[in-house]
């Protein structure tokens, strides 16, 4: 069943955030030792945002500054393979960013191809990163997506998929503030949006972006080729439903006389999916231009008029697949032919989910409290599932817990934070043969608690006689570490308790009552 918003028409002109200044970024250059200023806006070093990976500077002579350092990721093996790598950075909650990853691979890996792998926002798939084309067109290759933040920070992960052949890797990524009134007809609490195609139709210089777009959005040429009038500088539009770019105006894509209008765009095929689009349309000639649109035959729009201050024409949901056909065909009685300046198209995803956040409050206090915590302990602990950090089990549905963490012979060191204690779901507990130190924090808030292997460390103390009240516990392996002071009575005559407290220790066993 085809499935779809009704396309609106909007003409409400909108003051922008600001044409002098540049747009509320962080530039991230990945790879980088120092930090650069570029077209007067400051590219960081990424070394604050990720603690794992290996910075490389390509040897390729005349790239630009920010393709030519990268940051690059192991191929793990077959068992860890989907473990991700991520950088978290500081946002504004609720707030709407535009995320802009981009690749350039220069041989980094000493193999003809680039790797195809995976990334990911937060706990949402975005999409499979395939440079390999561009790269054999000697061009770097970007992603947009536009996110809402659920929390204080962010985070853009990496994660190799069945497809990945070598070390997967990164060359510069974004953060830019989006103002509330872009694309603010999509529900950003349920979905996101990753860019498929966005054109200046009837213009073939260079891509537009900042300072012409104060979002530093990217504009394609779309004018190869293709009829075009050049419309100069002196375009009347200040901006409207996603203030697309005044330059954007200055083109058009048309024909000589009144009759259709075709385009193949986007240009390559879709695979099947919902889809935002948005056109974009201005005539300064001050005449009455009428016309029809259709995507694949069906109507998208009928008689628009489009009038000098310009208009943003958007559908939210719109199932497309396959190659894509947009015809603007005049109206009955119109002598003037169709145009159209602009579009995007983006693809609409659903919003993968999020950790319960005290899970993850829980989780990071943990991490902070081991000495060596494992290297994927980043970005959503839980989502997407198949992306969990390493350790984790968590429970199905949208309430999405943790209910387990099985780190055993980790090699992990340092204490048990106390915040442990916020992960209120946690069924099982295992960090068994590992270089644990300090006490056991009171897990006493546990009451989900079925399992606890702490076994073969060197924690010390008394055993907390609290863990006597979580009722659901069935065993607790605490032998071989540097315990002290009396076993807890409740411990040893708990019905169906498994505890192991010796060998090891230094404790007082209870008399038989």
């Amino acid at each position: 069943m085809l499935l779809y918003l009704f396309p609106l028409l909007l003409t409400l002109s909108l003051i922008p955030f600001s044409l002098s200044q540049p747009p509320r970024a962080l530039l991230i250059d990945c790879g980088a030792t120092v930090a650069s200023v570029i077209d007067n806006r400051q590219w960081v070093p990424d070394t604050a945002y990720i603690s794992t990976g290996t910075s490389k500077h390509l040897t390729q002579t005349n790239l630009s500054h920010t393709l030519s350092t990268l940051r690059s990721f192991p191929l793990l093996d077959n068992n860890s393979r989907r473990r991700k790598f991520c950088y978290v950075v500081p946002v504004y909650r609720t707030a709407k960013y535009l995320v802009r990853t981009t690749y350039y691979y220069g041989g980094v890996n000493n193999q003809a191809s680039p790797p195809v792998f995976d990334q990911i926002v937060d706990g949402t798939f975005w999409s499979v990163v395939n440079t390999t084309e561009d790269y054999a067109n000697r061009s770097a290759s970007y992603y947009e997506g536009v996110f809402r933040a659920g929390g204080k920070s962010m985070s853009l992960c990496l994660a190799s998929n069945t497809y990945t052949e070598s070390d997967p890797f990164i060359s510069a990524l974004e953060f830019v503030l989006l103002a509330d009134s872009l694309y603010n007809s999509t529900d950003f609490g349920n979905f996101s949006l990753r860019l498929v195609a966005r054109h200046s139709f009837g213009y073939n210089g260079p891509i537009i972006r900042y300072p012409d777009d104060q979002f530093d959005r990217y504009w394609e040429p779309y004018g190869e080729n293709n009829p075009t009038s050049s419309r100069g500088e002196n375009v009347s539009i200040t901006g409207f439903w996603n203030l697309p770019p005044r330059k954007v105006f200055e083109t058009q894509f048309t024909v000589g006389q009144p009759q259709p209008l075709e385009l193949q765009w986007p240009l390559s095929p879709l695979q099947l999916s919902t889809y935002y689009i948005a056109l974009y349309f201005a005539d300064d000639t001050g005449t009455s231009r009428v016309f029809n649109i259709t995507i694949n035959g069906i109507t998208y729009y009928s008689d628009l008029k489009v009038p000098q201050t310009g208009v943003a024409l958007f559908a939210n949901q719109w199932r497309l697949s396959g190659p894509t056909k947009i015809i603007l065909t005049p109206a009955p009685g119109s002598t003037l032919a169709p145009l159209i300046n602009g579009g995007e198209i983006f693809e609409v995803l659903r919003f993968g989910g999020r950790t319960q956040t005290r899970d993850v409050i829980g989780l990071k206090s943990l991490k902070d409290g081991f000495q060596n915590p494992p290297f994927d302990w980043n970005g959503d602990p839980c989502l997407p599932r198949e992306n969990a950090w390493t350790g984790i089990s968590c429970s199905n549905g949208s309430n999405v817990r943790v209910i387990g963490i099985n780190l055993t012979s980790m090699n992990l060191s340092g204490s048990l934070s106390p915040n442990i204690v916020n992960l209120t779901a946690l069924n099982d507990l295992w960090l068994g043969n590992n270089s644990l130190s300090g006490s056991i924090p009171d897990f006493s808030t546990l009451k989900m608690l079925k399992t606890i292997h702490l076994e073969d460390n060197h924690l010390n103390g008394p055993i907390p006689s609290s863990l006597e009240n979580i009722d659901r516990l069935r065993e607790l392996f605490l032998e071989n570490n540097n315990f002290s002071g009396q076993v807890p009575r409740g411990l040893t005559t708990k019905p169906g308790l498994n505890f192991r407290f010796l060998p090891g220790n230094q404790l007082l066993v209870p008399p038989i009552a």
